[in-house]
């Protein structure tokens, strides 16, 4: 199954809110869909399997991910130690399109992925060009040297970057570079999910 490439606020309707995704908000108050309707809320079945459907389709919207990509996470989390849910959100958030949009390089995780790329992000001063690349602590994320990226970079810092950074990360504003002083905190993430749904949603894979 490829990207999805569609409506992102129609997904933030249903889903709720992805910072990952888009920042727009719709107007509509209500779900897409004809059963969106003027529902009520306590009138709505849900299952079980529907719940744990949603939020797994809150992470795979909001970091703009395949179904196949989010498995492999899911495994990998599995196999090392610590709680799967936290091991999965801290793979995640290590991905490197996800910090350069946690650090406000970017709107949204699809337009750091473009950056990436584009050849216009730095790690350990090479250019990189895979999005989904597992950074790793004291990897030093920082910006190409030329003038109209640097430009567009502190441009959205302006708009993006959130009063305070997540405790794992350390931005010199100077010279547009970060460091990774650590895996993130569950506390640091943005993203409103249960994780253990999403865990338990792959327990029979």
């Amino acid at each position: 199954m490829s990207r999805y490439r569609g409506p992102k606020v129609r997904i933030s309707r249903r889903l709720g809110t992805l910072p990952g995704l888009t920042k727009k908000k719709s107007n509509k108050l209500n779900r897409p869909g004809q059963h969106g309707k003027g529902q009520d809320d306590n009138t709505k079945k849900t299952t079980e399997y529907g719940v744990r459907l949603e939020e797994k389709q809150k992470l795979k919207f909001n970091y703009g991910l395949t179904e196949s990509q989010l498995y492999q996470y899911i495994k990998e989390a599995r196999r090392r130690k610590g709680v799967t849910g936290l091991v999965l959100l801290q793979l995640l958030e290590m991905r490197l399109d996800t910090i350069c949009f946690t650090l406000g390089f970017a709107s949204s995780i699809a337009n750091a992925r473009q950056l990436v790329n584009h050849g216009h992000i730095l790690v350990n001063n090479k250019v990189v060009n895979i999005p989904s690349l597992k950074c790793r602590i004291n990897d030093i994320i920082g910006i190409k040297s030329k003038l109209n990226i640097q430009n567009l970079v502190k441009k959205n810092l302006k708009n993006n970057q959130t009063a305070e950074l997540p405790r794992h990360l350390k931005f010199d504003s100077s010279n547009l570079e970060a460091i990774i002083l650590d895996y993130c905190d569950r506390n640091d993430v943005t993203l409103q999910i249960d994780e253990l749904l999403v865990i338990e949603y792959y327990s029979r894979r």
